[in-house]
């Protein structure tokens, strides 16, 4: 259970016929004391044996997320890794999983993603979790500021981090069994964002083969005027000038008044992303898509019917209203008069509740259209898409079929069913998670009915801009279905918004 890795021999845990290795770290040095706000640094040779038995602290963030209970640190950097016991003559495939929580939150702590039960139920396959710096130690824009010109990184640590998390995976997985030249990457929300967004950096596609986003869109970036506005704000409260000021801040002080002005679970803040700097991230993800930057990757990408409905039944319907009607004025100052006339008319075409054109609206904005988009761009450019359409509802009042509500399915925990409320369907859970587990293994996601727990054979058509068919995974019926008769975006009046970004 011992693996020599350049980092040191690392020794895991055996339970079941699955071990686990956890805690190990992806870094020569973690990203503490002068090292705050600095891009990673490379795993060198190490000496030593360690136990890999616990998992490392949870990235600094504002509370309220399940992968703190273990406490959170700016010593984060680690990763962790299952795999079934014994040997094998062939190499197996890698899924790396790379959590959301908006880049505000999240941790590979959060017992959702321990990987235990999906290694059961997939012997022949590798999961490796990774951490990375999320909220203002992941995502600070600094390059502005006075003394600022050696932290032009700081805006998008947190992809760093998981770029040499990879390299850290291509490097020394063939130890523990696994195949390096057959990677996935997988993610959900922020997540799916990064996923979507690691394809798009130099040198990004030695260390995987393929993506799987949920959720998950190049939109989810800003601009760097948008940095910059939020880092001065926060410097204001903070009553610093200079990174030599910031440096001094203790993790708690910043935390207390992140936490006031973005928090994620206190006032849905939503204002921390990766940043277009024209040079770590391309200015414009989208051209890059067009122009064929991931054409050689393939994709297995989708979005839930009711988004956002999540966030609506965490919030409740006064806190979602005040908030969606605050984003809503400010997002239509981006627009022209005719698109602010379209989204007036698409909202004003929604009957119902009086949440619901807004929840529909930011649905469309931060992941339906996005995520359309993003099929429609990687295809064009003769890149492989497998796109779905997640259609099962939570029996929770209001989040419907909302945001992160698959993520029980996926990693095979039906009994941290938060957000679903209720027993999913057997056979469809486990035909949901073998579609993921043949697209990591084969890059095409259809089953036959040999290989499908549900007896029956998926064909899951490639998305086609000419056809755009997607697969609906339905609880009682998963087919494919036209977009077209899906009505998952509208075309004249929500598509337009994906030019203008999240923020």
């Amino acid at each position: 259970m011992a693996v020599r890795c350049v980092n040191g021999t690392f020794v895991g845990k055996k339970k079941e016929n699955v071990i686990s290795y956890k805690g190990i770290p992806f870094v020569g040095e973690q990203p503490v004391g002068d090292l705050r706000w600095k891009a990673p640094v490379d795993a060198g040779p190490k000496e030593g044996v360690y136990e890999a038995y616990s998992y490392g602290k949870a990235p600094v963030q504002s509370p309220g997320d399940p992968s703190i209970a273990n406490g959170t640190s700016e010593d984060c950097l680690y990763l962790n890794i299952w795999k079934s016991d014994g040997t094998s003559a062939e190499k197996k495939p890698v899924i790396v999983w790379i959590y959301g929580g908006g880049w505000e939150v999240g941790g590979t702590t959060d017992p959702q993603y321990d990987c235990h039960n999906l290694v059961k139920e997939n012997p022949d396959v590798i999961f490796v979790t990774v951490s990375y710096r999320v909220s203002f130690f992941g995502f600070l824009h600094l390059s502005h500021l006075p003394d600022g010109k050696d932290y032009a990184d700081a805006a998008n640590l947190g992809l760093m981090d998981q770029l040499m998390g990879l390299k850290w995976v291509h490097e020394n997985i063939a130890g523990f069994g696994g195949d390096p030249d057959n990677v996935t990457i997988w993610g959900e929300s922020a997540g799916g964002a990064s996923v979507s967004l690691l394809p798009l950096v130099k040198g990004s596609h030695e260390y995987f083969r393929r993506v799987i986003t949920q959720s998950g869109a190049p939109a989810q970036t800003r601009s760097t005027e948008q940095a910059i506005a939020i880092t001065n704000r926060v410097m204001e409260e903070l009553g610093c000038k200079t990174v030599a000021d910031l440096l001094k801040v203790s993790a708690e002080k910043f935390t207390d008044v992140w936490t006031r002005l973005y928090g994620f679970y206190q006032v849905l803040g939503i204002r921390t992303f990766p940043e277009r700097d024209g040079s770590f991230l391309p200015l414009d993800p989208w051209e890059a898509y067009a122009n064929g930057a991931a054409k050689d990757i393939e994709f297995l990408q989708g979005c839930n019917k009711d988004e956002m409905n999540t966030f609506l039944g965490a919030t409740g319907v006064d806190v979602w209203n005040k908030w969606a009607g605050e984003r809503k004025a400010e997002k239509l100052t981006q627009l022209t008069d005719k698109e602010k006339e379209l989204v007036e008319s698409y909202c004003g075409d929604i009957k119902g509740e009086s949440y619901e054109p807004t929840v529909r609206l930011f649905s469309q904005i931060m992941f339906i259209a996005p995520q359309i988009r993003l099929s429609e761009e990687q295809a064009k450019a003769g890149g492989k898409s497998y796109t779905y359409y997640y259609t099962v509802e939570s029996s929770v009042p209001l989040i419907k079929a909302g945001h992160a509500s698959e993520l029980s399915i996926v990693f095979n925990h039906p009994e941290m069913n938060e957000f679903t409320g209720r027993t999913i369907d057997e056979n469809f859970a486990k035909t949901m998670r073998r579609m993921w587990i043949q697209f990591a293994k084969t890059g095409d996601p259809s089953l036959t009915a040999e290989l499908s727990p549900d007896g029956r054979a998926h064909e899951w058509p490639l998305y086609k801009p000419d056809d755009r068919q997607v697969m609906v995974l339905n609880e009682q019926d998963i087919h494919p279905e036209k977009e077209s008769s899906l009505k998952i975006v509208d075309w004249e009046r929500s598509y337009f918004l994906t030019n203008y970004y999240m923020p």
